[in-house]
Order: C-alpha cells, then structure tokens, then sequence
C-alpha cells in the first residue's frame, strides 16, 4: 500500500544524516512509495473541529548538503488528508510537546500516530521508568538539597540530571565530598519547575551505556555508546561512539518485561538505556535514536522493520 505520511520533526536543515534515525525512517517510507509531508509542531492549529498543519511535500536522500527537497506548502487536515503522523520532534518534553500530543490526540481513530500520543505523554523518559525501579540504580526525584546530600552520603558519588533533559544535557556527576552540590541544586531548582533526578554514580558507565531499541514491543537491536575521553556521558549526540554489542541475561529479562506494555500502550518505536548489563535508566519514547547504528552493525534493516509494524496496524 503506498501511504500520505506527515512527519512532525525538527528543522531538516539541522539533521546529521549520517545517523538521524528520522531521516533513517523517511528513507525507508520513500523505498516502499509512501508520500511524505514535513511539518514542525508549532505549526499544528485546531479549527472547527479539525486538526490542521501546513506542510511540505518532501523527499529525501542520502547526498550531504543535499538531503531534501521541498515542494510548494499546502494545508492538511491530519484526519483525513494522511494515513499516519510520525511524531519525532526532539525534546524538551515542555508545554509545547505536551500540547501536541493533546492536539495529535485528537484525530485518533481517523490516523494513525506514531507513537500514540496519549501514551507519550504519559510517560516522559525519566518519570514512567519509576514503574521499573527493580532494574534501576538507586534513585530519588526532588528539588530538595537536604535530600540531595543524605543521598551522596548514602552512596558516595551521585549523577545530578534535568528530570525532562535529552541528549545527555546537564548531566553532572559530584563527587563523596560534595562540592558544588548546593550551587548544582540551586541552579536547577533556579532554571527548572519541576524536580530533578538524583542518582547513584554507575562506575560501569566508563564501559557504555546501552541502547536498546523495540518496534511494537519487539526487542529490534542494540547498540552499545561508550563515554569519550574526560567524559561521563555516553550519548552520540555529545560524542560517544558507538560498539556493537550483545544483550546480557538481565537485559533480556529487562526487554521481556517491558515489551508486552510498550505494544499495549502503542509505543511502536522506543529506545532503552542499560548501564552495566543490569541497570535501566531511561525508557525514550519521545524521539528515540540508534537505529542507524544499530543497523551499521548488525546488518538489519530497522526502518523497514518500522514501516512492517505501521502497515500492520493500519491493516
């Protein structure tokens, strides 16, 4: 079947093609002859009673500095102009994202949303893996600095981290003594509403941190993101290189465990982070990445795998 595509995404002018897994996608939709329409969430409007974006038609490829093109803008109705929206834009999980998905939510049943918004935003990255905290590092949500410090005291070093962050943005790691851990939490509690994660430092970091990535509740592959030089944090985005790797017996029972829910909720695309072979620290369902990786070393086809599960459930 060939599909009318719209795809909410950031600026196309700013993705590394190389390993975007949005761009990953949309190649993989253009193979099999489905349309594509490029939009950015803050071009959503909601008029009587229907959901609407202007768009662009595009088509992409692989050639650097030439990766897209863009047709002349045209207004659609999300409901009844598009097969499925592909909802992809980065965090920050803000108000704006939360308005999408409430927006988004509300062509459910006339198209399908990938992931499904309802369940996107029920479960930001670093709040639903609480649910799981048998697979987790000791962890603590607070704004409050005496808590901060009984935690450091009870586990020596301790990963101070924006609760809505992505990217391994402001993540710092503070040390048994404990200094700069009042500025740090006066800081975040200055440029954050809401309270922060605080969590036992994982040595095993220095080894990578693990991506491990489903297609509708299917373990689909994995790749392992190892810490550059100097550095604590392993995301690709802040120079971390990619290894392939294997799943340990712990992380198979972590993926067998979170896979049935993942397909329940319609979390059809989402990434997973291990440190260590045992200890889960984030679930992404927002904007999940590492498929292009994942496929460099394993020599699978994760888009296609992707686009398997959408026309499944349109079907």
């Amino acid at each position: 079947m060939s599909l009318n595509v719209a795809v909410q995404m950031d600026p196309l002018e700013g993705i590394n093609i190389e390993g975007d897994s949005t761009f990953a996608i949309m190649l993989g939709a253009q193979a099999r002859g489905h349309r594509l329409q490029y939009y950015a969430a803050e071009d959503l409007s909601f008029a009587d009673g229907r959901l609407w974006t202007m768009a662009h038609p595009v088509t992409v490829q692989r050639v650097a500095g030439d990766h897209y093109q863009l047709g002349e803008p045209g207004l659609l109705d999300l409901g009844r102009d598009v097969d499925v929206v592909l909802m992809r834009q980065d965090p920050p999980f803000d108000l704006g994202y939360i308005t999408a998905t409430h927006l988004l939510e509300r062509i459910q049943g006339e198209t399908l949303v990938v992931n499904d918004p309802a369940s996107v935003r029920n479960a930001p990255e670093k709040v639903w893996v609480l649910d799981y905290a048998r697979f987790m590092p000791p962890t603590v949500v607070t704004r409050s600095l005496g808590l901060a410090r009984k935690f450091l005291a009870e586990h020596g070093e301790i990963v101070v981290k924006p609760l809505h962050g992505n990217g391994g943005k402001a993540v710092f790691k503070v040390g048994r003594n404990g200094e700069n851990l009042a500025s740090l939490v006066e800081l975040f509690n200055t440029a954050y509403r809401e309270p922060h994660v605080v969590q036992k430092f994982l040595p095993e970091i220095a080894e990578g941190d693990k991506r491990i990535v489903f297609v509708d509740g299917e373990l689909a592959g994995a790749v392992n993101r190892v810490p550059g030089e100097g550095e604590i944090r392993s995301n690709l985005a802040v120079g971390g290189k990619a290894a392939k790797t294997d799943l340990t017996a712990r992380e198979q029972e972590i993926c067998e465990t979170l896979g049935p829910e993942l397909r329940k909720r319609g979390l059809l695309f989402v990434g997973i982070d291990v440190i260590g072979g045992q200890w889960l620290t984030e679930i992404n369902v927002t904007s999940p990445t590492g498929i292009v990786a994942i496929d460099r070393f394993n020599g699978t086809d994760t888009p296609a795998r992707i686009w398997d599960a959408i026309e499944a459930r349109l079907k």
